[in-house]
């Protein structure tokens, strides 16, 4: 009997350009919104505090491109001028969260015995806890701030960071590189800071993108429950709690303030991703 021959499927390519993909989308998505923090006194006129009762709860028009509110405040200024308390309090968030959990975490893997099994039970009992509701009352305890709205989010949010730096130390730990660093005389803390925590740092960077969209939905959460940045001061979650009142009726009252608050988290989520696929060689297309 003849052979057929083996057809050799050649792999599909994608129809979209190379430069079209997540991480640049991303990208491009975040410098949009650094853009509207940054200008946002230069696209538009109008104060975002500034109230007019002849003109509450207006819809949508040429004048107020997104309407007005329950207090006659444009809505695209709130909107807009709402990005920079939510940016600030996620880098505070970020700045905080990954050198606590990197520290944790690599102490944790490099040392072991009772340090590592002190650190990983305590960094269970955090991971088990639920991050909203302890961040509520934190931010009961020390009062509605921005300040202390980031610090109960970041006090909630570092256990994942330790435990991923701690698998990765682990393994690095019996690896050839840190056997060979060892036998230069490297030891201790340049050991740690000059050997491991360079090579936890990417994923870490990595991991902190992907969670910046839950961060900024924790964020808001705080702020819809009067926990975050207290009125007149624009905040996304304070504008979705004022509108909920009248969603019904005037319902681009808590819609505006929640596609930008759906805008901010999906353009993190991709940014996370596009990093992963370029700094993980294991997810790398």
């Amino acid at each position: 009997m003849k052979q057929l021959p083996l057809s050799v499927t050649k792999p599909k390519r994608s129809h979209w350009p190379n430069w079209l993909n997540t991480f640049n989308i991303g990208l491009v998505l975040v410098g949009v919104l650094l853009i509207i923090a940054i200008g946002a006194p230069l696209l538009t006129h109008f104060d975002p505090n500034a109230q007019n009762m002849a003109q509450r709860l207006a819809a949508p028009s040429s004048e107020h491109w997104f309407g007005t509110d329950r207090f006659g405040r444009d809505l695209l200024a709130r909107v807009l001028y709402g990005s920079r308390p939510t940016l600030i309090l996620v880098s505070l968030v970020v700045i905080i969260t990954v050198p606590i959990g990197l520290a944790i975490g690599i102490c944790a893997g490099y040392f072991g015995g009772w340090t590592e099994r002190l650190l990983m039970r305590f960094t269970d009992i955090v991971m088990s806890l639920p991050s909203l509701v302890i961040a509520l009352a934190l931010v009961s305890i020390m009062g509605p701030s921005l300040m202390n709205g980031a610090l109960a989010l970041a006090l909630t949010s570092w256990p994942s960071f330790a435990r991923q730096a701690r698998t990765e130390t682990l393994a690095l730990r019996r690896s050839d590189y840190l056997a060979a660093a060892k036998m230069q005389g490297i030891g201790g803390l340049a050991l740690i800071t000059g050997h491991i925590l360079p090579l936890c740092l990417p994923s870490a960077i990595v991991r902190a993108a992907l969670n910046l969209g839950g961060i900024i939905l924790s964020a808001a959460g705080l702020g819809f429950l009067g926990m975050g940045i207290q009125p007149p001061a624009a905040e996304w979650g304070s504008m979705v709690a004022s509108g909920s009142r009248v969603i019904f009726d005037q319902w681009w009252v808590a819609a505006v303030p929640g596609v930008a608050i759906l805008f901010a988290s999906l353009a993190f989520n991709l940014l996370g991703d596009g990093l992963r696929d370029k700094m993980d060689p294991r997810h790398a297309k």
